[in-house]
């Protein structure tokens, strides 16, 4: 028996665990089925402070799936943090692939039921996160073969969903991807969609006003208004060169940044043609990041930095003066962010992640001053957010499909 192990003094627990032994006999504790559709056996392990998925496959596509794991993870793609792999178990049995659990991720049938994730309009914020995941990747260069609900999990976004990779079984890494490619892969995530949804509806666990056929097809439009927004030539006359100004503030409202464009002259003398080179996802999470330090998704570091932005409005205007960014996110983070997280008691901590959380109290915020017609306060907030809200809601940092609860709608 061989086991590789990413992190060694992180995951030290997998080497105790009965790796010569077929899955479906494993009882060690904290094991949970998974709920879905898999062509494989798959385990979740819950430890103490982490959680492990287990998949049981042969050797070399164990093999294989570990290294493209690896590989959209250095490429900073959204995927599963891969642990390990155990390969060469004996004639008649399967390897192994362990990677650690998505914290605060939900599975598509939690999701899609509408019961536990109450978001409004729930079908499409699905599909712009299933689109913006393949276009990614295949900006990237992956082949995903098997884009489908049961092998992709999501994150609350700030009032939209995130999406991630969990199973790469049959993707491909090329340089770049072909337009027959891309199609073709398109075509598969359009089917598996339909099938997925189809299933959901059948079982009665779909969310009502979500039409599987209409949701499946969607996705290429989606899709494709994406794809002509990231990769699609401008061509403009040479005295309006600040459109390549408003292409990069449309790059950044789609949560993308361009770090590397081409601008060439046309050959028609005064015409200019600009190309995007190099498209980059997560142009406000990178900003937050190296302004705070904090990682959040796309739409969250987005929520965070206009409330930074207000907040050093509010600085200016008592100081008289104009502050560096620096100097207000440090401020925002110590007077605002860290005040409202501390302000949680230690047994709700892990309920949503801290960026969630804040955006939450942000619209909880609005609401209630809404309610009453005049701005609550920034500390009544927090504390009625908590009172009112996190106290009540399921903990989402491990979510079973078996899990029951509501928890509030975020527009």
């Amino acid at each position: 028996m061989r086991l590789q192990l990413a992190k060694p003094s992180e995951h030290s627990a997998v080497v105790a665990w009965p790796l010569d032994t077929a899955l479906d006999d494993w009882t060690i504790p904290g094991m949970q089925r998974v709920a879905g559709l898999h062509r494989h056996v798959v385990r979740m392990v819950e430890g103490r402070d982490t959680s492990y998925v287990v998949k049981e496959l042969p050797d070399d596509l164990a093999e294989r799936e570990w290294r493209l794991l690896r590989e959209l993870a250095d490429a900073g793609l959204p995927t599963v943090e891969v642990v390990g792999v155990v390969t060469a178990r004996g004639v008649d049995r399967d390897g192994l692939l362990v990677t650690r659990h998505l914290d605060y991720s939900l599975p598509y049938r939690v999701v899609l039921s509408g019961r536990r994730l109450q978001i409004p309009y729930l079908g499409e914020r699905l599909l712009d996160a299933l689109a913006g995941l393949l276009v990614r990747l295949h900006l990237a260069g992956f082949y995903w073969g098997d884009c489908s609900l049961s092998n992709t999990l999501f994150r609350r976004d700030a009032g939209a969903l995130s999406a991630y990779i969990i199973d790469v079984e049959t993707g491909e890494q090329h340089a770049s991807l072909s337009d027959g490619q891309r199609e073709l892969d398109l075509q598969i995530a359009t089917e598996n969609l339909a099938g997925g949804l189809l299933d959901l509806q059948a079982g009665g666990q779909l969310a009502d006003g979500i039409d599987p056929m209409e949701t499946a097809l969607a996705i290429e439009e989606r899709y494709a208004r994406l794809w002509e927004e990231l990769t699609g030539v401008d061509e403009f006359n040479s005295d309006e060169t600040y459109r390549v100004d408003q292409r990069l503030r449309r790059l950044h409202e789609l949560g993308f940044d361009a770090s590397e464009l081409e601008l060439v002259s046309t050959g028609d003398g005064d015409r200019l043609r600009l190309v995007p080179c190099v498209v980059e996802h997560g142009f406000h999470a990178h900003r937050l990041k190296s302004l705070t330090g904090l990682t959040a998704e796309e739409n969250q570091a987005r929520r965070l930095l206009n409330d930074m932005g207000r907040h050093g409005a509010r600085l200016e205007k008592r100081t008289g003066r104009k502050l560096p960014d620096a100097v207000v996110a440090a401020r925002w983070l110590d007077e605002r962010f860290e005040a409202a997280i501390e302000a949680i008691p230690s047994e709700l901590t892990g309920k949503l992640e801290p960026a969630e959380v804040y955006h939450q109290m942000l619209e909880h915020r609005w609401y209630l001053s809404e309610r009453v017609g005049h701005d609550v306060g920034f500390e009544e907030a927090v504390a009625s957010y908590v009172r009112d809200v996190l106290t009540t809601a399921p903990p989402e940092q491990v979510v079973r499909p078996t899990d029951t609860g509501v928890l509030p709608i975020i527009e």
